[in-house]
């Protein structure tokens, strides 16, 4: 069964409700220039299937895991599969990444930059194939179209032209010749999560604009769409290039055997690893200790902060994006921090809107809720709240497909809790911490002058242990002159806008804290893999004079 032809069901009949069947996908592990498999396989199950018979798709998985050469292979449920790598090949991806890093340098930057366009127009041509992938690993199709809007803000000319200057500048001075230049650090080794493998995969092709080799390795859970953007896009456009075999391969394994051996290796120079913060943390303190450089996209814990004079409705607006995609998404508000002069109607509103977000199936229009297999600790983090003094507002239960509430729902009622007064409300972990759940808390300092108010909202803000995005609601310029000085927490700011927004020149990834660690800033993929240098070109400078001028030495 090596063939994408063998993967093809045959006529088999779906559920009247299910839309056509794509043909499957079959992908091998892409090393060193070339297709290569193990003879083992993952299978990706569409994720519409588990919810219109989470039974039999269940058992189709496992079936599979069993045994990955099962004729139930050609089930209609089956999405694609991709092949699982030996660890000899995963050592043979970093060999030639290795091999090719010096002589992919060597290419001229204007030449890598041309690598950028080329791959978003790529990603426009295939808009539908990106699209639909993301919606059968469970993406609501709108929410995929953000992820999309990630990737063309990334990767559009702005942004581009704004990292060329970054990676190459000169200046004429006192008859030299200044250049101000990043030069790549060599291998990078990209670990995107399960929850957002292909978009943050698709950042692999930055590092290698900035002129680094580049292994992936796509989440062995999910690793379909990975395989899909790097194999199917990306790959085209450095064979056109002529790219030496092993600028990227595409791998997928056991992820400690992986990480382990990346975090190990001599070849290996960068290690950029999203995920949670207790491994990214581990990630960090190993790649220092082994002389390497991490690049962390961990977790978040984002505040939207609304001022009194707000647009109460819009403010609700980007509040409850916190929702979007159950809230499993780490740039989504996690707490709101409101005045308490539009505490009340604030949550209010919020709850209004919460209301209507609704779950249902990924490619449906507007749906924006995904299912939550694991939500124990949700309601865990719940009653902690309520037991602390929070005030449920809404939500608060397991719901199913058409919104009914069922102790058996696979999906998760939009909840907001209130807390009141900013020292009782820092001590609730659903405050402190990422949740990762469709569970946001509106926090409401005592009432107090507004330029305390400021001071406190500003300290709280700060104080967050994470760090990846904050956002401000208010209509007084001074207010947003005074976050924007002194809000030092976070990769990014925005300001009466979307919090999750993606624009150009800002960055789409990065903060402070736990969410990038000791080196934690706005992350710039290509600026982030590569490292600076001053260079001057002298041309008939005596050193002497150089170095003490006219005067008499």
């Amino acid at each position: 069964m090596d063939s994408v032809e063998q993967l093809r069901p045959a006529q088999q009949s779906r559920p009247a409700t299910a839309p056509a069947a794509a043909p499957p996908r079959s992908y091998a592990s892409y090393i060193a220039g070339r297709d290569a498999g193990s003879g083992d396989w993952v299978y990706t199950v569409s994720s519409r299937s588990l919810l219109e018979d989470v039974f039999a798709s269940v058992a189709l998985k496992r079936r599979l895991e069993r045994d990955p050469h099962s004729a139930a292979a050609g089930h209609p449920y089956v999405v694609g599969r991709v092949a699982v790598t030996s660890p000899e090949d995963n050592e043979r991806a970093l060999r030639a990444a290795r091999e090719a890093a010096p002589v992919w340098a060597a290419v001229p930057l204007e030449d890598r930059m041309r690598l950028g366009a080329a791959f978003r127009a790529r990603l426009l041509r295939h808009e539908e194939e990106f699209l639909g992938l993301l919606t059968a690993e469970a993406h609501p199709r709108a929410l995929a179209r953000w992820e999309l809007s990630c990737l063309l803000e990334t990767y559009s000319d702005e942004t581009l032209a704004w990292c060329r200057r970054q990676m190459h500048t000169e200046i004429r001075h006192g008859g030299r010749r200044l250049i101000v230049r990043r030069q790549p650090d060599g291998v990078v080794c990209l670990n995107p999560p399960q929850n957002a493998p292909a978009p943050s995969a698709a950042l692999a092709v930055l590092a290698l604009m900035a002129g680094n080799a580049v292994v992936v390795r796509a989440p062995r859970s999910i690793a379909l769409s990975t395989l899909y953007v790097l194999r199917d896009l990306a790959v085209p456009l450095l064979e056109d290039m002529g790219a030496p075999p092993g600028t990227l391969s595409v791998v997928c394994g056991n992820p400690r055997s992986t990480m382990d051996r990346w975090l190990e290796s001599p070849y290996v120079d960068d290690v950029f690893y999203i995920g949670g913060c207790e491994e990214g943390m581990r990630v960090q303190q190993r790649c220092v200790a082994g002389g390497k450089k991490p690049v962390l996209e961990l977790a978040g814990n984002d505040t939207v902060v609304v001022w009194a004079d707000a647009d109460l409705d819009w403010a609700a607006e980007a509040a409850c994006e916190a929702f979007y995609g159950s809230g499993q998404i780490c740039m989504v508000p996690n707490r709101v921090l409101a005045h308490p002069a539009v505490a009340d109607e604030l949550t209010a509103r919020i709850a209004e809107k919460a209301r209507a977000v609704r779950p249902g199936y990924p490619e449906d229009t507007g749906v924006l809720l995904t299912p939550v297999r694991r939500s124990e600790r949700f309601f865990a983090l719940l009653d902690q709240a309520l037991a602390g003094g929070a005030r449920l507002v809404c939500g608060g239960a397991r719901t199913e497909l058409d919104g009914a509430r069922s102790a058996t729902g696979v999906f998760l009622e939009p909840t907001v809790v209130r807390a009141d007064g900013l020292d009782r409300a820092a001590r609730l972990d659903v405050v402190r911490e990422e949740t990762f759940f469709p569970l946001l808390p509106v926090v409401a300092p005592a009432p107090a002058a507004d330029d305390r108010l400021l001071d406190d909202m500003i300290r709280f803000v700060n104080g967050n242990a994470y760090g990846l995005r904050n956002s401000l609601w208010t209509r007084s310029q001074s207010v947003a002159d005074a976050f924007v000085r002194r809000v030092t927490n976070g990769g990014l700011l925005k300001v009466n806008d979307s919090h999750i927004g993606f624009l150009p020149y800002l960055p789409g990834h990065g903060g402070t804290g736990l969410t990038g660690g000791v080196h934690g800033e706005a992350n710039y993929p290509m600026l982030k893999t590569s490292h600076l240098q001053g260079v001057s070109v002298s041309a008939g400078v005596s050193p002497l004079r150089a170095v003490f001028g006219d005067r008499p030495h």
